[in-house]
């Protein structure tokens, strides 16, 4: 999946963010994108919940 995150804007966004899809998914893979906010997540947890998971760590997003 590919999510828009507008906030995320440096290294420890990215970190927080990783550390919170990984807490509900240990196995997903995050590639971030600073440069255009987004990230592409691979997880085997919903769409709905990975941003669901986002917006709790503080860094609402949208499916892209």
């Amino acid at each position: 999946m590919k999510l828009h995150i507008p906030d995320m804007s440096c290294g420890h966004c990215v970190a927080t963010i990783e550390k919170a899809v990984k807490a509900s998914d240990p196995s997903a893979i995050l590639r971030p994108d600073l440069a255009s906010h987004t990230a592409e997540i691979e997880t085997s947890i919903s769409t709905v919940a990975v941003i669901e998971v986002l917006e709790g760590a503080g860094y609402p997003s949208t499916a892209v």
